[in-house]
């Protein structure tokens, strides 16, 4: 048997019964609500994850890079939809997918776009379907739901030669910041009414607006109203992380990822003990700080139960170090040089990104080792 403490380090950890436990939670939670689940797999980027994220569902997933498409494409999905905004260039990849009986739906909000998006694929011999991205207050991209640029965009995509208007589509990303579920009740409404006035709008116009997809992790679990939303494509709940626990979100149970490290320094002048997990394990994300201070780039855990070490947080990350600030003196002790830690990372995606595979636990035992997809 191959425990989670005999890894090198630093490693990839993803505890496969909690990873399973959150992806029921979603399922059910979406089901009861009569929303398709379209997950994001841009947190995953794992063909064994998502067909685990897809059972039961309808089969359609979400992902961020042309290379995760085609990536997928390759593993037998067959219902795609590239949820970042489209320009030609990135066309010829995933034209031929279509060829193959792959559904390829791609993303605009630019009418200048949605013209060279609908020619170019016209050229290519080809019809994508795409979504108009929706403002509805992330402020990252989209037009408003009372926008002129609505209609205008919609008729380009419904009326072009190599386009098909698909329906609307938003990502409440703002829900990360905020404070309490409450504050995250009052956005994912917000995200329902802004969706669903502009499918309206396209309807009243005569355009198509057969899809309403909203999409954020705090959205999809703290929302109380869908009415009028068709799908939800939520990324992070697969994993959850330290951002999403303080949120409110999930529990610390819930905590499906982490980073095997192992403690390579005692500095004690300065009261630091070093990791062997830095930024290129990590990442810099600072995300869950906005929530409680003082957390640094995670949270160190035991390493064989992954609870916690009260008070102790990688506080400052170089390339290939972590830093500790060691505040109980006992920990020298308990954490000599060589023994190793868990690290709870502040945000799944980032930190996953930071590694080439998973090193699947289950119930304390080793048990598979799934690759990551990587590129654009």
């Amino acid at each position: 048997m191959v425990r989670p403490v005999d890894l090198p380090t630093p490693s990839l950890l993803l505890d496969l019964p909690v990873l399973c436990n959150n992806l029921a939670t979603m399922g059910r939670r979406m089901a009861e609500h009569g929303i398709a689940l379209r997950p994001h797999l841009k947190t995953a980027k794992s063909a064994e994850v998502a067909m685990l994220a897809t059972e039961g569902q309808s089969g359609g997933i979400t992902v961020s890079t042309v290379a995760e498409a085609l990536a997928f494409a390759g593993h037998g999905f067959k219902d795609i939809t590239y949820a970042v905004g489209i320009v030609p260039g990135k066309l010829e990849p995933l034209a031929p997918l279509l060829a193959k009986g792959v559904k390829i739906t791609l993303l605009t909000d630019n009418a200048a776009m949605a013209r060279a998006v609908t020619d170019k694929a016209a050229a290519l011999g080809v019809v994508f379907d795409v979504m108009l991205e929706i403002d509805t207050g992330g402020h990252r991209a989209g037009v408003l739901p009372d926008s002129a640029e609505l209609l205008e965009v919609g008729r380009i995509l419904h009326e072009g030669p190599g386009t098909r208007l698909a329906g609307v589509l938003t990502h409440a990303g703002h829900s990360y910041h905020c404070r309490s579920r409450d504050e995250i009740k009052t956005v994912a409404w917000a995200e329902r009414e802004g969706l669903v006035h502009a499918a309206e709008r396209l309807r009243a116009a005569g355009l198509p607006c057969p899809v309403v997809s909203a999409g954020s992790t705090p959205t999809a679990m703290c929302g109380e109203d869908y009415s009028g939303i068709t799908e939800m494509r939520p990324g992070v709940y697969m994993f959850m992380d330290v951002h999403q626990l303080l949120l409110g979100v999930c529990s610390a149970q819930d905590l499906a990822l982490s980073v095997l490290a192992t403690v390579i320094g005692h500095n004690r002048p300065a009261d630091k003990l070093l990791i062997d997990a830095g930024a290129l394990a990590l990442s810099k994300d600072v995300s869950a700080n906005e929530l409680m201070a003082d957390i640094g780039y995670g949270v160190v855990c035991d390493a064989a139960t992954a609870r916690p070490i009260a008070n102790l947080f990688v506080t400052d990350v170089s390339q290939e170090h972590g830093m500790c600030a060691v505040t109980d003196d006992t920990l020298w002790d308990r954490l000599p040089v060589g023994s190793k830690v868990r690290i709870m990372p502040n945000h799944a995606c980032i930190t996953a990104a930071c590694h080439e595979a998973y090193h699947v636990v289950d119930h304390g035992e080793v048990i598979d080792k799934w690759k990551r997809f990587g590129g654009w």
